[in-house]
């Protein structure tokens, strides 16, 4: 069954704490968000963010680990998984199952939204307790699936620098629409909806319209 949340903040902070008050009754207590570097490699990932602050370190060194980063995305693993941190050897575990096992966390659940060209955003659910029943994960993933589309129009905001408008060119771009067509759509000439998608290249830091619909994929703002 989905958890229900009442979000009375649209901040990607205040929303990433309502959704673990929400989760309590799971024994959850930690939430990280990471994503894609816009501007680098496929591996290279990000802390979108993290609730409670005080596992922020824990959170940056998962953003950097490979035993749940893009090499293991590679391997067909699914896009949901759920470990027992606690059973790990504490002589060859990873740094950040270390600093989470430090913070008192057993049991990390994990569900990943796919982008385009391999890149993901991922979900991270930490209870200090160890999960004994199938039916409890099935229930995190749930509960961040119904509200993933919150959290990545509040990621848009949080991380996008692009206007309005831009953003909106770069739908129709991305829909298939030439200039023109978005023009006829957005009613105004192809020069304004060129100098937008323009401005949004610049911004995004590329040199053409398929690299600025990637990124722009990669930041949640498309």
């Amino acid at each position: 069954m989905g958890v229900p949340v009442n979000f009375d903040s649209v901040s990607l902070d205040g929303i990433l704490s309502d959704w673990v008050a929400a989760l309590r009754e799971f024994s959850v207590e930690a939430v990280v968000v990471l994503g894609p570097d816009p501007f680098g490699s496929s591996e290279d990932r990000q802390v979108i963010a993290v609730h409670p602050p005080l596992v922020a370190e824990a959170a940056n060194a998962l953003a950097e680990s490979r035993d749940f980063g893009a090499p293991w995305r590679d391997s067909d693993a699914p896009l949901v998984a759920w470990q027992t941190i606690s059973r790990s050897d504490p002589a060859h575990a990873s740094r950040w199952r270390l600093l989470w096992l430090a913070h008192g966390y057993q049991t990390v659940v994990r569900v990943e939204f796919s982008l385009p060209a391999g890149r993901a955003f991922e979900c991270f659910m930490f209870s200090p307790r160890e999960l004994t029943d199938r039916a409890e994960a099935a229930s995190l993933v749930w509960s961040a699936m119904n509200i993933w589309p919150l959290v990545k129009r509040s990621i848009a905001v949080a991380r996008s620098t692009l206007s309005p408008r831009e953003r909106e060119c770069l739908v129709l771009a991305f829909q298939g629409l030439t200039a023109r067509e978005s023009a006829q759509q957005l009613s105004c000439t192809e020069r304004t909806v060129n100098y937008h998608l323009a401005n949004a290249m610049s911004k995004l830091k590329v040199d053409n319209k398929m690299a600025a619909i990637q990124r722009a994929c990669w930041i949640g703002a498309i």
